[in-house]
Order: C-alpha cells, then structure tokens, then sequence
C-alpha cells in the first residue's frame, strides 16, 4: 500500500512538473508571437542622471556638448493643437503649422513585422533601421559638460526625434531629404513621416512613454533647433567616432535640472526618449510579411548570446564547490566553541545572508579593490581580481555561504551528543567520526542547504555586478543580463533569461521536495 501510494506521488509530481514546463514554454511563446504587449513601467522616461541607457543602439550612454553656433536654420512646426509656441531660429523663419493633419491623406501605412520600418504609400520615402533609446545621461563626455545625451550609434542617423510629455522634435538630414524627395515644407510629407515614426515609435516602447494626439511635433534639418527654451543638438562627434544628440538650454546648461536658474523664463523640461532611424526609398523599405511562430521562435533563439549561460553555470558550480567546503568548516569549527564565542562567530558567518547584496559588494569591494594592499598584490602578480570572472566567483561564495553553514550547523547539533560520545570512548578519531557518524547522518539537511546555495550563487546579482562588473562572456550572468537587456529595451530577451532562472528554480524546489520525501521514507523504514 505505502509503495504504490509513493509511487502515485511520484507520478503526480511528474505530471506537475511537465504542465509547469509547458506552462513556461507557452509564456515564452506568447511573449514572442505577440511582441508588441505593453508592460507597465512607471519609471520607464529613466532618471536624467542615470547612466545606463535603455537604447537599443548601445548599452551605455554618454554626455554631448552644448553648442554655441547659432547659425540660421529652417524649421516646420506641425501642431496638433490650437495656440502658439515660441521657436527661436536665428537668420530665418519658422513655419508653423496649426491643426491637425487627417492621417488618411497620408495613404495606407506598412509596419515591419519586426517593427524596424514603416512606410506611407503617400510620399516617395520610408523609415528604416528604426531603434528607440529609453534613457540619455547628463555625464560630461571628453571632460565638459555636453548637456543631456542619447547615444546613437557610430553612425549620425539621417532622421531623429527626441521626445518630451508636450511635444516631439524631428531632425532629417538635408542630404537624405534631398536624395530620398522628403519636402519639409509639404504637409502632407510631415503628416507621412508623423505616422511612420509615430507607429514604429508606439511598436518598441516596451511600455515606456509615447506619443500621444495632442503632441506638438517640430521639423527641421537644420542641426541646431531651438524651442521653448531647449536647444537640441542633432549628430554631434566630439572626436571619437561616437554619435550624440544633445539638448541644452539656451546657455548651455542642464535643461532638465529642477533647480537651474530661470531667469530667462524657460522651466525645466523632462526628455522621455529618442528614436532612431534612416530615410531612405519606398523601395528600400524591408517590409517582409510577418513569420509564423516556428520562425519567430527559430529566429529568436537563433539570435540570443548564450553566453551568460555558460557563464553563470560555470560560476556558480565552481562557487558551490568553495561553499560545500567552507560551509562544513564552519559549522564544524562553531560546534567546538564556548556560547558566547559561537554566537559571535555565528553572527560573522550569517551576516551575509541579512545584509542587501549590494552591500556585501560594494564591503568586498572595499576590501579587494585594486586601491587595497590585496587588490595591489594581485595586479602585481599578473592576476587582476577585480572585474573578473573569478570576482563573479568570489561574489557567489559570499552571499550563499551562510545558508550552506545554518544548515549544516542545525544539522551536526540535532545529532546525539551520547552518540558522539560513545564513539570516542570506543577510540575514534574526531575525523572519524566526522567523516563515518556526523556526515552521514546528517547528509540530507547538508544536500538541501547545498542545493539552496546553489540556487542562491544562481541568482546572485548585486554583489557580483558591484566586484565583477558587466562583462559579455566574462562577468553576466544570466541575472545581470535580464537587468541590462531590460534596461537596453530587449525585453523579449530578458523574459528568456527570466524564464530559464525560473526554470531553475523551480527545478531546485523540485530537488529538494524529493529528496526530503526520499529522506523520511529511508527513516520510517529504518525504525521498523
């Protein structure tokens, strides 16, 4: 009776198992055939000083600089809204265009299926290469303050919009415009490259800001544009072969601080994001019908850098070697100590486990920076330890040891101390009796602390980002890759990564379930 109730246990738990897997390989699915799933982000416009960008052009951003040269320029205010509003343009007029522009004029609007171009069969141009940057920096780049950047790329984009909760500023280069028959005095050309940026602008937010009926939209191709007392600055190198749009306000000052001087009337402003793309013929244009499922997830898989992977497997079974080891130790040596001394060593070795990750990292940092005599003593030796993959090493050990020890030590004081004694009496060695007596019989409550630190090294993310850094194919993780590849805008990326931690874990909890069930069945059977 007990045999075949284990083994219908057995057989449910199996069941459970496969429907919880299919359940994730579903998700996965859904999130790859309908990609265009807004997820809420309240915080998705970023904060100015941070430096991480969410572009999809580049995972970092840089500062530009806040140009001087107020040579003329033509600008076109498109406005879906009645009133006026003030446009400086030195040397020559603005345009402004008041009422909206009915978007059937422009005529049938096409999307890629991997929303990187669009194009109108109004006007004799497209959009493609589409990327959307989330979040700029106010960091100064080659040592001054440059304003409020977006990084785009090595390559100066021949269209880009930079957007803000009122209105959206268009820059097309005169060169594209000129080659591809992009007339910024048409409406009807504005009212075309509206719906296409527009469009493909709504298709990658990643549930970040967009751009709604009432924006006010701005043209120029000029690479300095001026309104409301924010000047953009379009492609700008500051000789490094990097590419950067920049807003400043008209002193060439933080536009965006809260507390900047406004004497000359203008208020701070908030960027939201800004798109990239290039103009080019309607021909040109790849808009390629959409894949089925199958090719999605081909493509999808296809495309993924597996790197983390194999990084974080490699760390953390080489972490959970170190763990096993000192993790025993420890509890091994508390077991040997006074009270009072135990509790203070029992407070050293758990600390890690109450303590914020990101604290343990940046105490490790401290303590093996390469400022430090450690940290020295490694670079002379040819061993940089810090932002390295055995710092990733380094970071998991730390934080999952304290669960390896608290188990271990509950288990060696559970055993009977007669026993112990006995065994002395009958003249074993302490190692014998560790290794014949303590070991065995504490073995299961030893693997699930081991499989529990092997999870926790799995997930560990603020210490090793803070020691290790974020490195492709040295130091990420696969929890600092879903962080950046969410941050870049790669959210379908980061629910992958998301769904294969997940895995894991579930897989863990599956483990120690069964191995706990194992444990009891062997005991009961033992005491008959």
């Amino acid at each position: 009776m007990g045999n075949n109730l284990d083994s219908a246990v057995c057989i449910a738990w199996r069941h459970l198992c496969t429907c919880f897997v299919a359940c994730l390989v579903a998700l996965m699915l859904a999130f790859l055939v309908f990609p265009s799933i807004a997820w809420a982000d309240d915080d998705a416009t970023g904060d100015v000083d941070d430096p991480t960008t969410r572009s999809s052009v580049a995972n970092t951003s840089q500062q530009a600089t806040a140009s001087e040269n107020t040579s003329s320029f033509d600008a076109t205010h498109d406005t879906e809204s009645a009133g006026s509003n003030r446009v400086a343009n030195a040397g020559s007029t603005a345009d402004t265009m008041a009422g909206s522009t009915d978007r059937d004029s422009v005529g049938s609007l096409e999307v890629s299926s991997d929303n990187m171009a669009a194009r109108s069969t109004a006007v004799p141009f497209a959009l493609s290469k589409f990327s959307r940057a989330q979040v700029g920096s106010n960091r100064a780049i080659a040592g001054a303050y440059r304003g409020y950047a977006y990084y785009a790329g090595s390559h100066a984009p021949s269209m880009v919009l930079i957007a803000t909760p009122d209105y959206a500023v268009v820059y097309v280069s005169s060169e594209a415009a000129a080659r591809e028959g992009f007339n910024l005095s048409a409406e009807v050309d504005r009212a075309a490259l509206r719906s296409m940026a527009g469009a493909l602008d709504a298709a990658n937010a990643n549930g970040g800001a967009v751009l709604g009926s009432n924006t006010r939209w701005y043209f120029t191709s000029n690479e300095t544009f001026e309104v409301d007392g924010a000047v953009f600055h379009f492609n700008q190198d500051f000789g490094d072969g990097r590419i950067y749009e920049c807003i400043t306000d008209t002193t060439g000052g933080d536009i965006t601080d809260s507390e900047r001087d406004l004497s000359d009337g203008a208020a701070p402003i908030k960027l939201t994001h800004a798109c990239f793309a290039e103009l080019v013929a309607f021909d040109d244009a790849a808009i390629a019908p959409a894949p089925t499922w199958i090719e999605s997830l081909g493509g999808f898989l296809s495309s993924i850098d597996y790197s983390p992977l194999w990084v974080t497997l490699k760390t953390t079974g080489c972490a959970i070697v170190f763990i096993f080891v000192l993790g025993l130790a420890a509890a091994y040596f508390c077991l040997g100590l006074s009270a009072r001394w135990r509790d203070v060593f029992d407070a050293i070795f758990t600390i890690p486990m109450v303590l914020p990750p990101t604290v343990c990292g940046f105490i490790l940092l401290l303590a093996l920076g390469n400022n430090t005599g450690v940290g020295r003593w490694f670079i002379s030796v040819g061993f940089p330890l810090i932002f390295s993959w055995p710092a990733t090493v380094i970071a998991a050990v730390v934080v999952a040891f304290p669960l390896m020890y608290r188990s271990a030590r509950g288990a060696f004081e559970s055993l009977d101390p007669v026993m112990l004694d006995a065994a002395r009496t009958l003249g074993w060695s302490n190692a014998r009796i560790f290794f014949k007596l303590m070991l065995p019989l504490s073995w299961s409550s030893i693997a699930a602390g081991t499989v529990l630190a092997f999870a926790r090294a799995l997930g560990e993310f603020g210490a090793t980002l803070f020691l290790a850094g974020n490195y492709l194919g040295v130091t990420r993780t696969i929890p600092i890759a879903i962080y950046f590849e969410w941050m870049n805008g790669n959210t379908d990326t980061a629910i992958f990564w998301t769904v294969v931690i997940m895995a894991f874990s579930f897989l863990v909890i599956v483990f120690i379930n069964l191995w706990g069930r194992r444990t009891v069945r062997y005991r009961k059977g033992a005491t008959r």
